[in-house]
């Protein structure tokens, strides 16, 4: 943490000068605004030393402003005397400084417009309504139970078991869901005496509730599309066979994914934004300096003969 810290003091101290170029607000009393931090000619008042604070990512303010305040002041006064330091020797001025500093102001004025865009972004729940139905699919819930029949190589192959080959098994799959559908064996007792889930065996084989995108992609397809109460056709995954029943189908309810499609549907309305602006501007590219240069060609394994003389 103090590392990380220490290489976000440059961010820190550029925004709290420029933006203090900018503004210049009125300087609270003494009284209120107390020296903090004093060195040489450098006095650093708690307001700025606060605002330097504010400055840091958000993930970094809490340690910043707590266990992590003295650290971050022995940093932030390090730069400032380096700071000093640099302008009495007129480094200030040199070109590359001034190119920067240009480029930062407008790196902090860029997200300052960012900002700006996004909170007015106004989304109502009838917004966000329309896009969780529009999407519905995605909110698509399954409830399962499975028995795996793990094969050699297989992740979930249990130590101290019998290997399988992959034919071996999928005929002992087979042979379960067999018994299964014909009614002479429980579902629930072959999970807890057969699966190499040990984890839901244990539970039956009840897996829960699971959204798509949580299982790989052949046992999703089966579970989504089987009906309540079927035990579907043996499954091949990278774990094993599978025989899956599936017990519920279901939606997550709007108000619980209500926050992360508010998220993503900000994310898409500001992107949309910047790409508007970028249109309505007609930004074109240099193609010639943009298109990368070929790769050299791949020398010889072995030198060209020596020709004849």
């Amino acid at each position: 943490m103090k590392k990380t810290i220490s290489t976000m003091i440059a961010l820190a101290l550029t925004a709290t000068v420029l933006v203090a170029q900018e503004t210049k607000p009125a300087a609270p009393a003494a009284s209120a605004d107390p020296i903090v931090i004093a060195a040489g000619d450098i006095t650093i008042r708690q307001s700025e030393f606060e605002s330097a604070l504010k400055t840091l990512p958000e993930q970094y303010q809490q340690y910043a402003m707590g266990p992590g305040k003295k650290q971050f002041a022995e940093d932030f006064l390090r730069m400032k005397m380096l700071a000093s330091a640099g302008m009495k020797a007129g480094l200030d001025k040199s070109p590359d400084v001034v190119q920067q500093l240009a480029l930062m102001r407008e790196n902090l004025v860029a997200n300052a417009q960012l900002q700006k865009i996004e909170d007015n972004i106004k989304l109502t729940d009838e917004d966000l309504k329309k896009v969780y139905d529009a999407n519905k699919n995605q909110y698509e819930q399954v409830k399962a139970r499975h028995i795996l029949i793990a094969f050699k190589g297989s992740p979930a192959a249990q130590e101290g078991k019998p290997e399988l080959t992959e034919e071996q098994a999928k005929a002992k799959a087979e042979e379960l869901r067999k018994q299964i559908v014909a009614g002479t064996a429980k579902f629930e007792d072959l999970a807890q005496k057969e699966s190499d889930d040990v984890g839901s065996g244990s539970r039956g084989g009840d897996l829960g509730e699971f959204n798509r995108g949580q299982m790989v992609p052949e046992f999703e397809k089966a579970a989504f599309e089987a009906k309540v109460g079927d035990v579907t056709p043996v499954v091949r995954t990278q774990f094993g066979y599978h025989i899956i029943k599936v017990d519920a189908h279901g939606s997550t309810p709007f108000d619980q994914v209500k926050p992360v499609i508010e998220r993503n549907e900000r994310q898409t309305r500001l992107q949309a934004a910047l790409e508007k602006m970028k249109a309505d501007a007609k930004a074109t590219f240099n193609d010639t300096y943009f298109t990368p240069a070929p790769a050299p060609a791949t020398p010889p394994t072995t030198p060209p003969a020596t020709p004849n003389q």
